[in-house]
């Protein structure tokens, strides 16, 4: 006998209240759920059920397993809905949150061959630099870059990258070249107003990790506005790799202190532990990691090779 058909007789039986309530629930006869429950006994080596002329109630061992046959018989369900909603060809809306210059310059190319591949699904992006809660955005997924601050949440790695220390060609002209992290307190400093680590930059060189406070001359919560004042010479930027390809490329920027790596960063999608994986959410990360898995968005090759 199946002990899941058994499990989920005698389920039946304690919900209803007795065998003829518990077979119309299953559709089969009163008969088939009494031969059912008692081939589960036989397998427990123990009895479920007190059976009366008049009533039939749960033994002492009958309450204790009810209570872990109610949770198994949940998950199952819980996991044929999710299978189903797998197998579901994406509807509805997804809503992701993502931050601005990576949403823009990354996030943004990769939304018209999604929605390509899911006519039926509506995206909403919100581009925020700021650190939102999930759930009170009500955001499905949100794409988060460096250290992950809440355990609550699941992740999946996209991609991985660096910082790199650099500035314009006509900045370094007027006030020289900085070769260690010491140096940058004499010089002008375009500060990320998000970085965990403060007014001071760190970086990893010959000695181990070095900690500078730096003088911000600007302060703002948007890398697109730090690498534009980088370009007009104005100071020197500690940028994400991905935010300054084509600069350091093209040498409209130059990396500084080539001996010493700025903090690595990881890219993830994260999404709340507790949310189901439908479907729409499914084919979305699967999409992402593939496609941040594909040059040009493979961002594990940082632009180290550039700094000298």
């Amino acid at each position: 006998m199946d002990p899941f058909a058994g499990m989920q007789a005698f389920h039946a039986v304690i919900e209803t209240g007795g065998f003829a309530a518990a077979a119309a629930r299953l559709g089969v006869t009163r008969a088939v759920v009494s031969k059912r429950v008692a081939a589960l006994e036989r397998q427990l080596g123990t009895r479920l059920l007190a059976r009366t002329t008049r009533r039939v109630a749960p033994t002492e061992a009958g309450v204790a397993f009810h209570i872990r046959a109610g949770q198994i018989l949940a998950a199952f369900e819980a996991a044929r809905a999710e299978l189903g909603e797998l197998q579901a060809e994406p509807t509805g809306t997804l809503k992701v949150n993502a931050p601005m210059s990576f949403g823009t310059m990354y996030l943004a190319p990769l939304l018209g061959p999604f929605m390509s591949d899911c006519p039926g699904l509506q995206v909403q992006l919100t581009l925020n630099d700021r650190f939102t809660d999930l759930l009170e955005e009500g955001a499905d997924l949100a794409i988060r870059i460096g250290a992950l601050r809440d355990s609550s949440m699941i992740s999946r790695r996209l991609a991985g990258g660096g910082h790199v220390a650099c500035a314009a060609p006509s900045y370094l002209k007027r006030h020289g070249m900085p070769k260690t992290p010491a140096e940058l307190a004499q010089h002008r400093c375009l500060h990320y107003s998000y970085l965990s680590s403060g007014a001071r930059w760190r970086f990893t060189g010959p000695y181990g990790v070095e900690s500078v406070a730096i003088r911000p001359v600007l302060t703002a919560n948007n890398g697109e506005v730090l690498r534009t004042a980088a370009l007009d010479g104005q100071g020197i930027v500690l940028a994400p790799d991905f935010m300054v390809p084509k600069e350091l490329a093209t040498g409209r920027l130059v990396p500084v202190m080539t001996g010493y790596q700025g903090p690595e960063l990881s890219i993830h999608a994260i999404w709340p532990a507790g949310a189901t994986l439908t479907a729409k959410l499914r084919r979305f990360v699967d999409f992402l990691v593939a496609r941040f898995a594909m040059p040009p968005w493979n961002l594990d090759q940082p632009l180290r090779a550039l700094k000298g």
